[in-house]
């Protein structure tokens, strides 16, 4: 028989120099000598823990596992030996000194939440600042964010009366998996920095409220670790291509093996937004990226964690790469992120199965159009896209009325970012909240589970009622007066000023 060998902070604090340096993880203790010259954070992030327990830092926004996941087996040493921890031993002190809320600020009881709004409302006031700015934040003047939700606000029902409504159900298919609401979480980075859980506590919600979530490439914890919580769930999995196309290979095999149901290829992040509220506060948390290792820094640019998410990204994807994709799975694929008719037609034509007209959030660009425009658009330009493949819409999405008018203009489902972060400040109760109470899954096949809506579906189910319609094979464009904006989609790629040229300077 094996045992690990137990090691003493003596013994371990010999190790505290660049040519010989150990740290604790979470009991463990590992020789990174060799691995903090290649730290793309830079090595001092690892050097100043050397010799002594990096844990509290380290595992603040990232999962311990990930150094036995990325370090050589050579390299783990044993673990500490803590009947040797004396009055020189310097467990590892979190480096911050962000503002936390005042200890008046608690918490609003979770079933004073209401609406998607409140959620909202409790991060801002409860979170650390640092924290709320990185998810709130968008690209420069944030026009795209707002307008996201505006223009919802500017399309009106046409609802119709006298329908048999006793029974609704908002039940429908996303890819050919079945959901209790047409709606999955978005991909979203750090999730770990308003709850230690992050993505573990999003999958054990999005079970247990049947919906799909969408795992991202930048998660705060490794796949397996997350779909560990929500056994027989279906997930889906969002890829940043990566610079090193040997990485994207493994991660794309990884999560088929672990048996993701699809694969969204986000294809607007070839340059990051520059996102102004999360600049102007330093970072002065211990904010690691879980792709590359690197840490978030202040530097001239600001304490942005968005370039820091973003290095990784392989600006050089084309269209011709998708078959490269395509040739590493057989998942359904779907590109997050196109933002005009011309795109979704390039979709078709090399027939992946699906679409997310998305503009990040107003994360990226600035005055790219909000998705509920996009959805007319298509209409007008290449509505074939809806009998081809399933489209979705993302951005600005926060009342179950919303999710109506989204599905009238042909989406097939929707997704919602920030509001299941804010949720999150609750753990997966207010997952749950925000979607349903009582519900035991998809899993388990509960179609006639007893079922109590809170937020978004009980708000769909009120929507759905009230405008004649009892299931969602019952939505159509004519439910919805969408004149308001009619005049802001374009009807043809041509623009009118496209014949004029500026003269040649003399």
């Amino acid at each position: 028989m094996e045992f690990t060998k137990t090691i003493s902070t003596q013994e371990i604090r010999k190790h505290n120099t660049p040519e010989d340096c150990w740290i604790v993880i979470d009991d463990q203790v590992w020789d990174v000598t060799n691995f903090a010259p290649e730290h793309p954070g830079g090595s001092n992030l690892i050097l100043k823990y050397a010799g002594h327990d990096a844990t509290t830092g380290y595992t603040e926004y990232h999962s311990p596992s990930l150094a036995k996941d990325t370090l050589p087996l050579a390299c783990f040493k044993g673990n500490l030996d803590r009947s040797t921890i004396d009055a020189d031993w310097k467990p590892d002190v979190v480096e911050s000194n962000v503002t936390q809320a005042a200890p008046e600020n608690e918490k609003p009881p979770l079933d004073s939440i209401i609406n998607a709004h409140d959620f909202e409302l409790a991060a801002a006031a409860t979170a650390s600042k640092k924290t709320f700015a990185f998810y709130s934040a968008a690209a420069t003047d944030c026009w795209t964010r707002d307008m996201n939700q505006t223009m919802y606000q500017r399309i009106w029902f046409r609802p119709r009366v006298l329908r048999d409504v006793a029974d609704v159900s908002t039940a429908t298919t996303i890819l050919g998996m079945e959901v209790k609401v047409p709606v999955f979480i978005c991909p979203t980075g750090l999730a770990k920095m308003i709850n230690p859980e992050g993505e573990k506590v999003m999958a054990r919600g999005a079970k247990s409220s049947g919906i799909l979530e969408i795992l991202s490439t930048s998660a705060s914890h490794p796949l397996p670790d997350i779909l560990a919580e929500a056994p027989n769930h279906p997930f889906m999995f969002q890829l940043y291509v990566n610079k090193d196309r040997a990485k994207t290979a493994a991660v794309i095999h990884s999560a088929t093996d672990l048996g993701v149901r699809a694969i969204f290829v986000t294809v607007d992040a070839a340059g990051r937004g520059k996102r102004e509220s999360d600049e102007r506060l330093a970072v002065d948390e211990i904010v690691i990226n879980p792709v590359t290792g690197q840490r978030a820094a202040t530097d001239k640019k600001g304490g942005g964690l968005t370039r820091m998410m973003g290095s990784y990204i392989d600006q050089s994807l084309t269209w011709d790469d998708l078959a490269w994709i395509r040739s590493l799975t057989h998942l359904p694929i779907v590109l997050k992120g196109i933002t005009n008719a011309e795109d979704a037609k390039l979709a078709m034509e090399y027939k992946v199965d699906g679409i997310l007209l998305s503009n990040h959030g107003g994360r990226n660009l600035d005055y790219a159009p909000p998705a509920i425009l996009l959805l007319l658009e298509m209409h007008k330009c290449c509505p074939e896209v809806f009998e081809r493949m399933e489209v979705f819409v993302d951005g600005g999405i926060r009342r179950g009325g919303d999710i109506v008018k989204a599905m009238c203009l042909g989406a097939k489902a929707v997704g919602i970012g920030r509001s299941f972060l804010y949720a999150l400040n609750y753990g997966s109760e207010g997952v749950e909240h925000l979607v349903e109470s009582t519900c035991t899954g998809l899993a388990e096949g509960s179609g006639d589970a007893d079922v109590r809506g809170v937020v978004l579906k009980d708000e769909m189910e009120s929507v759905m009622k009230l405008i004649g319609i009892k299931n969602l094979s019952e939505v159509h464009p004519g439910l919805v007066n969408t004149l308001d904006v009619d005049h802001l989609v374009p009807s043809t790629a041509e623009h009118p000023y496209a014949k004029w040229r500026p003269r040649p300077r003399l």
